[in-house]
């Protein structure tokens, strides 16, 4: 699976995000994205590298959950 460059990506639901890089879960394994939002508090998120990167449906069509806008 690919993993997404550093840079600001848009949530399909409209808000805007940082990815600062990628992360191992220390017990399992699993491959995490580690993003930020750019609003609010700014608190370091995770998330699991298949959800960040799968593709949801909305409106009657499909696109992911997370697009590429820009690098930083």
């Amino acid at each position: 699976m690919d993993t997404p460059r550093p840079g600001r990506y848009r949530h399909f639901k409209g808000n805007e995000y940082r990815v600062l890089g990628t992360a191992t879960h220390s017990e399992s394994g699993e491959a995490l994205v580690v993003y930020r939002p750019l609003y609010g508090d700014g608190d370091l998120w995770v998330r699991p590298l298949a959800m960040f990167m799968e593709t949801v449906e909305r409106d009657g069509r499909e696109q992911p959950r997370f697009a590429f806008v820009a690098d930083d």
